[in-house]
């Protein structure tokens, strides 16, 4: 921050900013600006300043309060300027933070080093490329075009409005790039998606601190490449610093995707040999690793370990998730009775989770109420609980209510909502309805084959061969291939993964006679069954 205003040496009034540092609420400034309003001291800039710092940037603070606060200062100084910009750029309106710093432009104050990064920060907040580009503008006026924290910022700032070429063209400007400057390029390009700039920029580091690694890791995770997180978090345990809590999340995501559980589970055992603290989101993503591998005992151990205390929305949401995953449909519904008994709010995600569950175990009743207490808590239901609520009551049999609920969306129903309820149809032979449904989804989305795959098992429910086969070959005139089935299982600590009538495995040859066996073994239980 900018040098903060002094006090008159010697003054009476010098142990006033101590007591101001120590509040621990609102109540107390509230107080104490009371008191200096009393001995006259309401105008005090130094004082007022230190009232600000509190309410704007402690966790306690109150920005709304701040911002009637700073409009008292008569002559506001850069440490007042800053600190209001500051504390904006944190909330959930970093938009006012931008909005400050125009008027400190238009009010003839000077911004410094120090503000310039709160607003790039901001400005990365709203990926607004256009406030992007003026802020750049404003360095370069100011003559802070080679600071090279402020430069930093920039970078973070283009490459989060997803505009990598500004982002290099800047960091190409930097005489001389440090670690950050490399890790937000990094950051960036995994960011954008564009995995391959990540890697190339990652390689060309000299150097690499656990920001690098757990930057690269971290966009493998977010672009579904699982296991070049994994072989990549392998590489740095060899080559590299020791991971971090940021880095451990990352690598238990890319464990769930996969379902690896024994590679999990060695993941577990490192966060516990390397001292690294189990906090809430560690425990949360320890939780979804073990719950999406499988092992119901060892995510529901995480979860009860953990201090109920401390708990959060998120941690409930894994494990409620978690159950309605493994099919534990009444469990999940306990444990959000119990999880708003504590209380914790639910969110939007707890509902996602808990019509998920009702699915899977036909609760239709429940499943009524959960989203009707959507509205009934203040938060209005999404595309993606219409689609849930959809699954619900399709499963159940209740397709002419799902096409109902269909009807009466706010909102126009997504590929999700009019896949359930096609999915119903085929399975309760709603043919005439299947159709309709089947044909808006091709509409929908062309280039899926499995929109055409469903409208032509829907022809063929009803024996209509022909039209089944003019699907098939609607899908070869557009040029959409159906994409071959594949799945993965771990074996012995490798992974290996199987596709649709391959060969290619190494073992093969014994895949495909084991297969063949239990295929004539199932046969044969069937044939003795009917007999």
């Amino acid at each position: 921050m900018a040098p903060q205003p002094t006090m008159p040496a010697g003054s009476h009034l010098a142990r006033l900013p101590a007591m101001i540092e120590r509040f621990q609420s609102m109540a107390e400034l509230r107080q104490m600006q009371a008191q200096l309003t009393v001995l006259g001291l309401a105008g005090d800039t130094f004082l007022v300043s230190k009232l600000l710092l509190f309410s704007a940037i402690s966790e306690a603070g109150d920005l709304d309060y701040s911002r009637r606060l700073f409009l008292t200062i008569s002559s506001p100084s850069n440490f007042a300027w800053n600190t209001l910009i500051r504390g904006f750029s944190r909330s959930r309106k970093p938009n006012i933070a931008v909005s400050f710093f125009i008027q400190m432009l238009r009010a003839g104050a000077q911004p410094d080093h120090l503000t310039f990064p709160f607003v790039a920060k901001s400005c990365a907040r709203l990926a607004s490329l256009r406030l992007a580009g003026a802020v750049h503008g404003q360095v370069f006026t100011h003559g802070y075009d080679l600071d090279l924290f402020i430069l930093n910022s920039l970078i973070h700032m283009y490459a989060s409005c997803g505009a990598m070429a500004a982002a290099c063209k800047v960091f190409d400007g930097v005489p001389h790039p440090n670690m950050v400057s490399w890790n937000s390029l990094v950051d960036g390009f995994s960011k954008c998606g564009d995995l391959d700039g990540a890697r190339k920029v990652f390689d060309e580091m000299l150097e690499r601190d656990v920001v690098s690694w757990s930057a690269m890791i971290d966009g493998y995770v977010k672009g579904g490449e699982y296991r070049e997180a994994l072989a990549l978090f392998e590489r740095m345990q060899t080559h590299g610093p020791k991971a971090n809590e940021v880095t451990m999340i990352s690598v238990l995501c890319a464990c769930a995707h996969l379902g690896i559980l024994n590679r999990g589970r060695q993941m577990h055992q490192y966060i516990k040999d390397n001292g690294l603290n189990l906090n809430l989101a560690i425990s949360t993503s320890l939780i979804d690793m073990y719950a999406k591998s499988g092992s119901l005992e060892e995510s529901i151990q995480v979860f009860r370990s953990f201090p109920v205390a401390k708990t959060d929305v998120l941690i409930w949401n894994a494990v409620i998730g978690g159950l309605a995953t493994l099919g534990k449909a009444r469990e999940a519904v306990e444990m959000f009775r119990e999880m708003i008994t504590i209380p914790i709010k639910p969110d939007e995600i707890t509902f996602l989770e808990l019509l998920s569950a009702c699915a899977h175990g036909g609760f239709v009743r429940e499943a009524w109420e959960f989203f009707q207490l959507i509205q009934t808590m203040g938060m209005n239901p999404h595309v993606e609980h219409y689609a849930s609520m959809v699954d619900v009551l399709g499963r159940a049999g209740c397709v002419e209510e799902a096409y109902e609920l269909v009807r009466r969306m706010p909102m126009e129903p997504s590929a999700s909502v009019l896949g359930a309820l096609l999915s119903a149809c085929l399975t309760h032979g709603k043919v005439e309805l299947g159709e309709i449904v089947g044909k808006r989804l091709v509409n929908l989305e062309p280039e899926h084959d499995g929109r055409y795959v469903g409208l032509s098992n829907v022809f063929a429910t009803a024996h209509r061969w022909e039209d089944a086969k003019k699907m098939r070959e609607e899908m070869d005139k557009r040029g959409v291939t159906k994409a071959p089935g594949q799945s993965e299982i771990e074996v012995n600590g490798a992974l290996h993964k199987f596709i649709a009538h391959d060969k290619s495995h190494p073992q093969s040859i014994e895949v495909y006679w084991m297969l063949n066996y239990v295929t004539k073994q199932m046969k044969m239980e069937f044939d003795s069954f009917i007999v």
